[in-house]
């Protein structure tokens, strides 16, 4: 992809961008690439949400949101009509910057709460962020990919990577360690997603590097065969901030770790294009909970 900046395109009222990022194994970035990625999103002018699809223990996000008053993902009961401004009220705020900001919807509550039962179906996710009115939905999900898709395969049912990649307007953003074995585990859930024919046209790929310097050959040699195979392959270079402090600020990050989350988030714009047009259709309502009556209960 080209160094050159350019301004991203302003996703239209009434459409909405689905962004599930999702890695080859543990380790891979995906949590900081999602953060980056909302913050560019946010950048463009579109309202942006990130959901924490992981257990509170095992996600960066609440300490990440730490001290703020949002409810979070324990305020919003399953089984009821939710309203606009009770989603937008338990979702936490991140910011980008210049006053802009994007909101993240996790668990935030202590640690020695009881444990949240949080949601498998991604259409469930969906109809949430739908519901908060958000253009682009970046989803941090768990699953490695390439188990994933064997598994259920194996099972004969429909996996979390298939889930996630055939909601309405999705682009896959697929992460991987930017290292011989990273790469390597990277083909590998490439593979498994050809193999089932899953979207590679319109799946964006991101390799994080893991220190300073010129990429390792076998890396870049990985790199150039992902780019016939995929919509887009972004380098994420080494940020020291993020490898001391987290994500907990976004102020002190290099100029070069912001161009590449605008890189990311141009080739996931150019891959929805490139597949539904530009500008992007209007998304589908999500569907109201049905009603049921005393006397079916």
């Amino acid at each position: 992809m080209s160094k050159k900046e350019g301004v991203l395109v302003v996703l239209p009222a009434g459409s909405r961008l689905v962004l599930p990022v999702m890695a080859a194994t543990g380790g891979s970035g995906r949590s900081t690439v999602a953060d980056l990625l909302a913050g560019a999103m946010t950048a463009a002018g579109t309202g942006t949400v990130v959901l924490d699809t992981a257990p509170r223990l095992s996600s960066p996000w609440p300490s990440w949101t730490l001290g703020q008053e949002a409810g979070g993902l324990a305020v919003l009961p399953p089984g009821r009509p939710l309203t606009r401004s009770e989603v937008q009220r338990a979702a936490a705020q991140r910011s980008a910057g210049r006053g802009a900001g994007w909101q993240v919807l996790t668990d935030g509550r202590d640690w020695h709460s009881p444990p949240l039962s949080l949601p498998q179906d991604p259409a469930a996710w969906l109809q949430l962020a739908a519901i908060g009115g958000w253009q682009a939905v970046i989803a941090d999900t768990t699953h490695p990919v390439a188990h994933d898709i064997l598994d259920a395969r194996c099972a004969g049912r429909v996996g979390q990577t298939r889930a996630w990649c055939e909601l309405p307007y999705a682009v896959p953003v697929l992460c991987a360690a930017a290292t011989a074995s990273g790469v390597q585990a990277l083909q590998q859930a490439v593979m498994a997603l050809h193999a089932d024919g899953m979207p590679l046209q319109r799946t964006v790929a991101v390799l994080v590097a893991q220190t300073d310097g010129r990429l390792p050959a076998v890396v870049r040699a990985g790199a150039t065969m992902l780019t016939s195979r995929t919509a887009a392959v972004v380098h994420l270079p080494h940020d020291p901030h993020i490898r001391t402090h987290g994500l907990r600020t976004t102020s002190r990050l290099r100029s070069r770790t912001q161009q590449a989350a605008r890189l990311l988030a141009q080739a996931a714009l150019t891959a929805a294009g490139a597949t539904w047009g530009m500008p992007l259709p209007g998304a589908p309502r999500p569907a109201p909970l049905a009603v049921v009556s005393p006397a079916s209960r």
